[in-house]
């Protein structure tokens, strides 16, 4: 018999395709390069247009790898695809803050919520010519409460087949106090998980990713940490891109989408995944 670790195989999931010209180019870079073998689409992003869509396409033909994915999207500064959604800010959808409080007050809408997200899965369907293959949410907003209901009921009735993403990790609680984001997220993924089981929706049996963006952290220590945490099956989040104009005025994580494409492009990241076992499968 052999003494050999298993090959752990993870889900390297690029999000944000959609955001911007320069990050879609980087996110389609890494999936042609077999870096990445999954991204999550933003279609009410303002990069979503048909040339993208078919850039896209062919960079996922070359890696049958790759799962794309709807990054349902509800905060701001976007605009729903609903004419009724509501509340709104100025038009948008409300600011991650406010979404999340009003979520915990239960003060939002469920029937709109299941409404928007069930366009915005028609639109990817109609944009790919397939449902998604998985469905997972912009600022992790598809295990906020009340959203997270609709959001299990929308992919149930418009994208059965479909898997959705988790954001808890598996780690001893001892472990997780000291990252107060993670450790939201697991929280109320914990909730999340519970739901998708009883809808019987499949999802992702660890995540990884998630670390506080103000800050400039090494991405190549903080992806060895996430590989360590990732059972095999898990997955791990990351947000590289090219910073352009649309990108600066869209959203504030710009710089550290260069460093994680960098890394994430690089040797050093290859010889990383074959060190821990790792393989994009």
């Amino acid at each position: 018999m052999s003494g050999e670790e298993p090959q752990r195989r993870i889900t390297l999931c690029a999000d944000d395709y959609g955001i911007s010209p320069g990050v879609n180019r980087a996110i389609r870079e890494l999936i042609e390069h077999r870096r990445i073998n999954a991204t999550s689409v933003m279609v009410v992003g303002p990069a979503i247009g048909r040339d993208e869509i078919e850039a896209l396409k062919t960079a996922a033909a070359g890696n049958p790898q790759c799962a794309i994915g709807l990054h349902t999207t509800l905060t701001a500064p976007f605009h729903p695809l609903t004419l009724h959604y509501r509340p709104l800010d100025g038009g948008l959808f409300m600011p991650l803050a406010k979404m999340l409080r009003l979520s915990l007050l239960r003060r939002l809408d469920p029937e709109m919520i299941f409404d928007e997200v069930k366009a915005q899965i028609a639109a990817f369907t109609e944009k790919f010519d397939h449902a998604p293959d998985y469905v997972d949410g912009h600022q992790h907003v598809q295990i906020f409460p009340q959203v997270r209901d609709a959001f299990l009921a929308a992919i149930k009735d418009a994208a059965p087949n479909a898997w959705v993403r988790q954001c808890g990790r598996r780690k001893p609680l001892a472990q997780r106090i000291g990252a107060p984001k993670a450790l939201l997220l697991d929280t109320l993924s914990a909730g999340f998980r519970r739901r998708a089981e009883r809808a019987g929706i499949r999802f992702n049996p660890a995540f990884a990713g998630a670390y506080d963006f103000t800050r400039t952290p090494e991405f190549g220590d903080l992806m060895q940490g996430f590989l360590d945490d990732s059972p095999d099956g898990g997955l791990i989040m990351c947000h590289p891109g090219f910073v352009d104009d649309t990108l600066i005025a869209l959203d504030p994580l710009t710089g550290q989408r260069e460093r994680d494409y960098a890394f994430l492009s690089g040797d050093g990241f290859r010889d990383m995944l074959a060190a821990n076992k790792v393989t994009l499968g």
